[in-house]
């Protein structure tokens, strides 16, 4: 091959590189830029499942939520308890249940009448007041919820120390009082017996706690009593009576009186033997604790399912107000509330319906 037929040979192979060159980097270029805006085939299949996973059309896959109470008081614990069990025994696909503290009775009702809660616990008065839109839910009924079964008896427990020197509840004028969260029938409860003690809003310095964290004002001196509808007997005062002389403030006389005449409490005598620092019995007021559930969120076969396999398996829980959860008492509190469709079935079926 002479000189001029070398070079040409040498011209052809270099602008064949150049070619490929940019060929390849205009490729390149192209990918980057659509990974960056979310445009490539691999980034939109994705997105398109996430949207079909998560869009609200009722059916099963979410998490359904227990709403109990706040953590020093009876709800949370045995929420945690009650969830296990449906947890263990439940078989229907997809279903998950976690217990959530809450600020009790009256936040669960209306989580669930806004739709955004599946189960909740509460006093059975605040439910009929949240059917009725009384009191905290006035002209705000919830209606979309129904009475799944008796938990236990919730008791009005009123205390004080004795370093504070008070013996009454008409003795709390002035003092520094928790009426417990706000939402919960504790709070509401403890408003209405102050009241019937002729203590009004702004009679006494009102704080709006859990009985846990108020129980360790009252220990540390901060504060000079508390209100908390609780089951029998209640850990946190057990435990504080080992630091400090606890006094029970008892509702009696007209105080109680006035107290039956305004609401549907029923008066309770608190035994000396469920408190080792007791030496006589205490009167007070008392409720019950329902399970309640959406009739939304919840449909009849799970309803049925949870209303079944909770009753049906209580001796897994461990708590102690469970042994208030027996066949005998499982409808206990139900009375003027509408019940949910699966647990109507349950109880039919176990003949507790006239």
């Amino acid at each position: 091959m002479n000189k001029k037929g070398l070079m040409l040979l040498i011209l052809l192979f270099t602008f064949g590189m150049l070619l490929a060159a940019c060929g390849g980097s205009t490729e390149s270029d192209d990918s980057d830029s659509s990974e960056e805006n979310g445009d490539t085939e691999d980034t939109e299949e994705p997105e398109v499942e996430v949207d079909e996973g998560t869009a609200d059309d009722g059916s099963g896959g979410d998490e359904i939520q227990l709403g109990s109470g706040s953590t020093g008081g009876t709800y949370y614990p045995l929420g945690q308890q009650m969830a296990n069990v449906l947890n263990d025994n439940v078989e229907l696909e997809g279903f998950d249940v976690s217990s959530v503290s809450t600020d009790a009775s009256v936040d669960n009702l209306a989580r669930i009448g806004r739709g955004e809660m599946e189960l909740g616990m509460a006093v059975h008065l605040t439910a009929l007041k949240a059917l009725a839109g009384e009191d905290d839910f006035d002209g705000n009924a919830v209606e979309n919820f129904g009475f799944m079964g008796h938990i236990y008896p919730e008791v009005m427990q009123v205390i004080t120390t004795e370093q504070s020197g008070i013996t009454s509840i008409d003795e709390l004028e002035g003092a520094r009082v928790n009426i417990g969260p706000p939402g919960s029938a504790s709070n509401s409860a403890a408003t209405m017996i102050l009241e019937a003690h002729g203590l009004e809003e702004g009679d006494y310095e009102a704080y709006e706690e859990g009985f846990g964290d108020a129980a360790s004002r009252l220990q540390n001196g901060n504060l000079e009593a508390n209100f908390g509808l609780l089951g029998l007997p209640a850990g946190n005062i057990t435990e504080l009576s080992t630091q400090r002389e606890v006094v029970f403030l008892p509702i009696e006389g007209e105080g109680l009186a006035n107290v039956e005449e305004n609401s549907d409490y029923g008066q309770l005598d608190i035994e000396a033997d469920q408190y080792d620092f007791l030496d006589e019995s205490v009167s007070t007021v008392t409720a019950y604790a329902i399970l309640v559930g959406s009739t939304d969120l919840v449909d009849e076969e799970t309803g049925y399912e949870i209303t079944k396999q909770l009753y049906e398996n209580v001796d897994s829980i461990e708590h102690g107000q469970s042994e208030h959860m027996t066949m005998e008492n499982i409808i206990n509190g139900s009375e003027g509330l509408p019940l949910h469709p699966g647990s109507e079935q349950y109880f039919e079926e176990e003949g507790l319906l006239e």
